[in-house]
């Protein structure tokens, strides 16, 4: 359960400021949320599928590919600016 006192810190550390009442309130909303996060805890849980939760590269590999000079010409003289063999972009910050 938490306390009155852990909200009132909690508040502090948060910079704002709550009357008696609120803090009694948020007091109770905390406490239902952690008997709810405590229930999820205590669910059952199926080890069976090694899949749940693993970790996958859903991304494509890396590769590097060549254009030819032609191409590249043809891209950048359809940038608004260029400099070089860049395409110039406004700094942002």
């Amino acid at each position: 359960m938490i306390s009155k006192k852990d909200i009132e810190s909690l508040a502090n550390l948060s910079r704002i400021r709550l009357s008696d009442a609120e803090k009694e309130s948020l007091a109770k909303d905390v406490d239902s949320i952690l008997a709810y996060v405590d229930q999820i805890k205590a669910a059952p849980v199926d080890d069976s599928r090694s899949e749940a939760g693993a970790v996958k590269n859903i991304m494509r590999d890396d590769v590097a590919v060549s254009i030819s000079a032609e191409d590249r010409e043809r891209i950048l003289d359809e940038a608004p600016k260029r400099e070089g063999d860049y395409v110039a972009v406004k700094k942002i910050l």
